[in-house]
């Protein structure tokens, strides 16, 4: 199996805690309820770091002018992550959402991926982005 495949697989695999987490927030068992907004919110979290986590790599594998910055970019998105956490759910969820956006948005600009990595990109962001939208509906209801 291809390189490109496995990261298409391996990232819509990853929308799945995502949309267990929601459907469990919205349907489950009223006592599960709470907990699965936290659920949500903690893997986002980790996914938002994640995605800074691919900046620090390949900054650190090209040898390049500029590579500081994004380091420094890299960065970001733990930072706004962490602080996520500790808020009102509410609040935590809106962050995280922009904070997608931004990485998306960041990533767009950015030379050296494969050109099929636009399209995984945007079409993950989408659903990640969907999925906190319609966790804020519910929880705004």
């Amino acid at each position: 199996m291809s390189d490109r495949r496995i990261a298409w697989l391996l990232g819509l695999a990853g929308l799945v805690p995502f949309a267990l987490t929601l459907g469990l927030s919205g349907w489950g068992p009223i006592t599960w309820q709470a907990t699965a907004v936290k659920a949500f919110l903690a893997y986002s979290a980790v996914i938002l770091s994640f995605l800074g986590g691919t900046h620090w790599g390949a900054a650190l594998q090209r040898a390049e002018p500029g590579q500081r910055g994004r380091l420094m970019i890299a960065m970001l998105p733990s930072l706004i992550a962490w602080p996520a956490l500790l808020l009102p759910a509410l609040w935590g969820l809106v962050i995280l959402g922009l904070g997608f956006v931004f990485m998306w948005a960041y990533d767009l600009g950015r030379h050296g991926w494969p050109r099929w990595y636009w399209l995984l990109r945007s079409v993950l962001t989408v659903g990640v982005v969907l999925a906190h939208l319609a966790l804020l509906t519910h929880l705004l209801r």
